[in-house]
């Protein structure tokens, strides 16, 4: 479609084509699956050591109920498009849900890790294809200048769900067992499945689509599976395994190259490719993509980093730490509405690029704030200003991914968007690990050398410390030694803090990078959605 040509609702003979049902209410039930799949992508990280305990298996093995899950869900999200078009959008949306809820059931019930894990896989396969066709769903029901405000609805989910998912895991599994985190999806799964048989339908387009003399694309399937499987592998045991240094991950580098690699070569040359890498000819759409890659970064990042912080460096409980990260959820809750009302007054790129200057300025308070003696309130308002532009970037970053693209790539659009979110978030979350561990011993090098006997503060600190021991009833050859135990700790914490300092300065860095190419994405007619102004 050139530039400058308006999108418009699917039309019929009879004019501009509308659901028979409130649009409203159709946003709600398909959000509400969305809400689903990515609350389980969270739910049960805290569970870990409970399935593990249950099950009998090691830690380390119960990472892989976690990896399986994210495996088979990165490998449907790019194709979900293209399924859509196979079987049609709400047979495949229904499909999903289904298998979604019956695998949910089935994980609740396993009586090993092994089966366990199988189940994952399907629950997978299942979730992968909820968030698109969610999204592509709204962007069919409502007319291009409504869109904002139904992908505001769809964005508390994508935001909300990974923020309250490790508080309510936490609090299920301390308070019943965590086979609950798999057997509460059951009544919302079969809720909405019976609302979407009801409510959704697919707009004439998609009908006369349906099949249409679709083949399938093996070689691109299975360059697809391979190449997004190793690099999810790659991506979630890295740092366990020592990146490089291990031939296991240096192997599955090597092949999830050759297949990414083969699978974008291959697909833009196949007629009828399983993934329209073509879309990413426009502009607006590859922008968009890299700036929702690097939003999956910062968000996952910044969640991962505050809680842990608060557990390991100041001793909370995980429903303590969730607290912290209700605060976001709740100025989120109000601001994405707002935003959506945004988009249908102001362009996208204007909203777009304060986001990103306000995530660049929350993550860079970050290193001014963090502190071994930060307040619950003083951490919940830092967590309030990380989150604060988040709100700004998830609605009209995906209003920018359809600009400019014709309507009957709306499974595609959605499919590839929600595919690079979702990949961002494993490599951020792998990437701040990796920062973390790696800065943490940079810094406990640099404060050990200061730390000698021949430093005259460290040996009044050891005196003091050691007669306040003696003076607390321990001997005085037990008292040096623990001392020296106390000093190191000090160290550990101080050197620990100060690499979370260096991590928030990278992520405020790369906020900074957006800023400045938000300004280089063509500007929309707000009123209109999709329609691209000529500067």
């Amino acid at each position: 479609m050139a530039e400058g040509t308006e999108l418009t609702a699917p039309a019929t003979a009879e004019g501009p084509w509308k659901p028979k049902f409130n649009p409203w209410a159709i946003a709600v039930v398909v959000a509400l699956a969305a809400f689903m799949e990515v609350l389980d992508t969270s739910i049960a990280n805290v569970a870990l050591p409970h399935m593990a305990g249950n099950l009998g298996a090691s830690n380390d093995e119960s990472t892989w109920v976690l990896t399986s899950y994210l495996v088979s869900n990165a490998i449907v999200l790019p194709i979900s498009g293209w399924l859509a078009s196979l079987v049609g959008r709400k047979k495949f949306f229904i499909l999903c849900i289904f298998l979604f809820t019956l695998s949910s059931l089935f994980c609740g019930a396993a009586p090993s890790l092994a089966i366990l894990i199988v189940f994952r896989v399907m629950q997978g396969l299942g979730g992968g294809g909820l968030q698109p066709m969610a999204q592509a769903i709204l962007a069919d029901t409502f007319p291009p200048q409504q869109r904002g405000l139904a992908f505001a609805l769809y964005g508390i989910t994508a935001i909300m769900a990974p923020t309250i998912g490790p508080t309510l895991g936490g609090w299920i599994t301390d308070n019943y067992s965590w086979r609950w985190i798999f057997y509460i999806n059951l009544p919302v799964g079969i809720l909405t499945l019976f609302l979407v048989y009801r409510m959704v339908e697919d707009p004439p387009y998609l009908k006369r689509l349906k099949g249409a003399g679709i083949r399938v694309d093996y070689i691109g399937i299975g360059l697809l599976a391979v190449g997004v499987g190793a690099l999810q592998v790659l991506l979630d045991k890295g740092q366990e395994d020592d990146w490089f240094g291990s031939n296991f991950i240096l192997t599955l580098a090597v092949v999830s190259a050759v297949c990414l690699f083969s699978l974008v070569v291959w697909e833009w040359r196949h007629k009828e490719p399983v993934i329209d890498v073509r879309l990413f000819k426009n502009f607006n759409f590859a922008t968009a993509n890299l700036m929702m890659f690097t939003l999956g970064i910062l968000l996952f990042s910044s969640l991962v980093m505050m809680p842990q912080f608060l557990q390991t460096l100041l001793g909370y409980t995980a429903q303590s730490a969730g607290l912290v990260l209700s605060a976001s959820g709740v100025i989120l809750l109000f601001e994405m509405p707002i935003v959506g009302q945004l988009t249908t007054k102001i362009p996208a790129k204007y909203i777009i690029s304060f986001g990103w200057l306000a995530l660049a300025c929350g993550m860079y308070y970050s290193t001014v704030r963090v502190d071994l003696l930060m307040s619950f309130q003083s951490a919940a308002w830092l967590r309030v200003a990380q989150a604060f532009g988040l709100g700004f970037l998830f609605v009209p970053i995906t209003l920018a991914g359809y600009i400019g693209i014709p309507t009957e790539k709306s499974n595609s659009v959605s499919g590839l968007v929600n595919f690079m979110r979702n990949m961002g978030s494993s490599v951020g979350t792998s990437m701040v690990t990796t920062l973390l561990a790696r800065r943490a011993q940079f810094h406990q090098t640099i404060l050990a050398s200061h730390t000698t006997v021949f430093d005259p503060a460290l040996r009044n600190q050891v005196s003091g410390l050691s007669r306040q021991l003696v003076h607390s009833g321990i001997s005085e050859a037990d008292a040096q030694t623990h001392t020296y135990g106390l000093i190191y700790q000090t160290m550990q914490a101080q050197a620990q803090t100060l690499a979370y300092i260096d991590t928030y300065m990278v992520l405020a860095i790369g906020a900074g990078i957006m800023f400045l190419l938000a300004f280089i994405i063509r500007k929309n007619d707000p009123h209109t959605g999709g329609h691209v102004v000529v500067e």
